[in-house]
Formats: C-alpha cells, sequence, structure tokens
C-alpha cells in the first residue's frame, strides 16, 4: 500500500535557472522517486548521492564538467526530499527503505561502470551499494560522510544536530513549518551569517540575506514550499535515524559490515574533505583515508560539510585528474 505523501508541483522549481535539468522518475510502489539523468545513456555513470537536508541541487556545479568530460551524470532524490514525493508518515522512514530505493533505482536503469560520490547520508545509503553490488563499480568518491562501526565516536556537532531535530529542539519546533532549509543552507555554505540569517527565524522574523544568499535558500527551500509541517517529515527523521539511540543500532550493525567491506575494496577510492567542516571532521576523515592504503586524499582548508555546494567545480576537476591518472 502506497504510505500518504504530498507532491511538490513542478511549478516549484521554475525559477532554478542553474538547475536546467529534465526531471525523470521512478515508481516505487506509487511514489515518484526523482532523479537528474543526463549524457550519453552507454557512457560511464557518475552518481551523485545527497543527504540532509538537500537535494540533487547541491550537485549543480559538478554535473556540468563531469558531463563535459563524457559522463552520464545520474542525481537521485531520496524520497521525502527535492522533486520526490514526501510521505507523511514519520515512521516510513528508515535508512533501510532509503538504501533499498537507491538500489532499486541502480537496478531500474541498470547503471554499471558508476563513479559513486557520496557525502553525509550519501555515504551510508550509496556505500551500501558498493558493498553489495560491487561489480556495477568504477571508482569511489568519499566526501564528509561516515559508516556506524565499533569504536567509532560520533562529534559533538552530531549529537547537537540530533538533539535539535528531536521534539522539543530548536530547530524541529521553533522554526516555521517550511523549517528554513534553505535559510540554513544558506549559513552552512558561509553564505550568511547566524544572526542575519538563522537568529530571525528563531525570533519569529525575517532573515537577511544577499542575493547570492537568496539564490541559495531559493533552491534549498523549493522542494518543501507551501507543504507545511508535513512536507518536512523525511528531512527532520534524518537526524533521529543516526545510531546513537537503541531504535537505530540495526542500521548501525549494517553499516559496519559495509565499512570493513569498503575498507577491503581494491576499487580506486578518492577522499575529498572539507577540513571546515565541525560534524565530519577532518581529523576523522584522515583516519579512515588510512586505513584504505591505495586511496588518495585531497581536502580544501575553506570547505565544511556541503563541499560539493561551495567547491563543485574543483571537486570534479579533482575527480577527473586521478581518473585520467589510472
Amino acid at each position: 500500500m502506497t504510505p500518504p505523501f504530498l507532491r511538490t508541483p513542478d511549478a516549484g522549481f521554475d525559477g532554478l535557472t542553474d538547475f536546467p535539468y529534465e526531471p525523470h522518475h521512478l515508481d516505487l510502489d506509487g511514489l515518484q522517486m526523482h532523479y537528474v539523468d543526463e549524457g550519453p545513456i552507454d557512457a560511464p555513470v557518475a552518481l551523485l548521492l545527497h543527504g540532509m537536508p538537500t537535494w540533487s541541487y547541491l550537485y549543480r556545479s559538478i554535473i556540468p564538467p563531469m558531463l563535459a568530460a563524457g559522463y552520464r551524470c545520474v542525481a537521485p532524490d531520496h524520497i521525502g526530499f527535492g522533486r520526490s514525493d514526501k510521505v507523511t508518515d514519520p515512521a516510513w522512514y528508515d535508512i533501510d527503505r532509503h538504501t533499498r530505493n537507491l538500489t532499486r533505482l541502480i537496478e531500474a536503469l541498470d547503471l554499471r561502470d558508476i563513479t559513486i560520490f557520496v557525502q553525509d547520508w550519501g555515504g551510508p545509503t550509496g556505500l551500501a551499494q558498493v558493498a553489495t553490488m560491487p561489480d556495477r563499480f568504477a571508482r569511489l568518491v568519499i566526501m564528509n560522510t561516515w559508516l556506524h562501526h565499533e569504536g567509532y565516536e560520533y562529534s559533538p556537532a552530531i549529537r547537537s544536530w540530533i538533539a535539535q531535530n528531536e521534539p522539543g529542539g530548536i530547530f524541529r519546533d521553533n522554526i516555521p513549518d517550511h523549517f528554513g532549509w534553505g535559510t540554513l543552507m544558506a549559513v552552512a555554505t558561509r553564505r550568511a551569517a547566524p544572526q542575519d540569517a538563522l537568529f530571525p527565524l528563531l525570533q519569529g522574523g525575517t532573515a537577511t540575506l544577499s542575493a547570492a544568499a537568496e539564490a541559495v535558500r531559493r533552491g534549498y527551500d523549493a522542494p518543501f514550499a507551501g507543504l507545511g509541517a508535513d512536507g518536512v517529515t523525511g528531512p527532520r527523521q534524518f537526524p533521529l535515524c543516526i545510531p546513537v539511540r537503541d531504535h537505530a543500532r540495526g542500521a548501525g550493525d549494517a553499516q559496519a559490515r559495509h565499512f570493513a567491506a569498503i575498507n577491503a575494496t581494491e576499487l580506486p577510492v578518492h577522499f575529498v574533505w572539507g577540513l571546515a567542516d565541525d560534524v565530519f571532521t577532518g581529523e576523522w576523515g584522515r583516519r579512515w583515508h588510512s586505513l584504505i592504503p591505495h586511496a588518495t586524499w585531497d581536502a580544501f582548508d575553506d570547505a565544511a560539510h556541503f563541499l560539493q555546494d561551495t567547491h563543485g567545480e574543483r571537486i570534479a576537476e579533482i575527480v577527473l585528474a586521478h581518473a585520467a591518472s589510472r
């Protein structure tokens, strides 16, 4: 049975002049999962996976150089995000289901020769695909993410993020129904200061944003505009799926198995890290990189958590250079 859901009108995305891609949809038992699919169908694939609270728009400056280099770019939106349907039942959302949805997309499109780009929740959902279907993949690009495993130390920023999104938390209860994800992204990408953007929202006011920050806000708010509180159920559930609570332990067990598989892979692995991230720190990124002897390491001192948004062209250049050398 298809769960109750909301669907963002296509007109809500008309103003995104920096993301001109034709929408595609995969039917998932009555739900529409949106994905970008650009480039020759028989070309090597760049599979571009987002986390929270973003969508395929996060890759808007990575897609053009990858297309120019001859890749087919496929960038899906998790259910609850972007142009995909927004299930309104919180209990529907878990990491296993997000992971299975990606598997169904990969199999439906029969994607092969894949260079996978993962960041944030794109790591657990995407690297699971590599661990379970390694023959479909050619190369891994790992950016500011993690896989749960014994001994992993969750940063204070992660624990704070969980608390802020639990009932009674600042972000869960004190920001308007559309939740201001776009304003949050303007701050997270350092295009706006918290005192000018988030603080006014918390006080029931209006953010003060530059033209550049406003464009980013509009891009990341577009998926949720007009849907009310039910429309942001998916983003609100992601922090509660981080396996630091008993109810999420099963997802952590799966991630631990996938962590071992990724660390043992013989595929080319490229770590590209934003060192100004207090969620998945540079220290953690370097430690993970050290566990895969053949992996490469590239990092940006001035990039934070959402490095695809701020450093997309440079990331593409790095990945293409590595691909050309081996």
